[in-house]
């Protein structure tokens, strides 16, 4: 796992949802209920910039169709059938790391 520093946020707790470029990927970052979770920055359904939503009952809502996911799985709201990718993130003294596997890391997780 290659970890990333994402540059110009500070992590205080305080709620937030935010655009981001770490690793050379763009991401959106939400922060709810005193966590930080790092999800795909474009909305599955409509390839939205979902960072311009909002969440609701731990869930990232996009801003065009009201499609949802789950701030933790990526999964998609039931009926949808879709998910957004998630990745790990890391606070070490408010600062916030983001991971990445790299494609050597995602071949082998294929075939476990």
């Amino acid at each position: 796992m290659n970890w990333f520093k994402v540059p110009g946020v500070v992590y205080t707790q305080e709620p937030f949802i935010k655009k981001v470029v770490a690793g050379g990927k763009s991401l959106c970052l939400v922060g709810y209920n005193g966590e930080v979770f790092a999800l795909a920055s474009r909305c599955p359904h409509a390839q939205e910039d979902i960072s311009r939503g909002w969440c609701k009952d731990g869930k990232l809502v996009c801003p065009i169709h009201r499609f949802s996911y789950d701030l933790q799985t990526g999964r998609g709201s039931p009926g949808q059938n879709d998910f957004i990718h998630t990745y790990p993130v890391k606070i070490k003294t408010n600062e916030i790391y983001v991971g990445f596997n790299t494609w050597k890391e995602n071949l082998i997780n294929l075939f476990k």
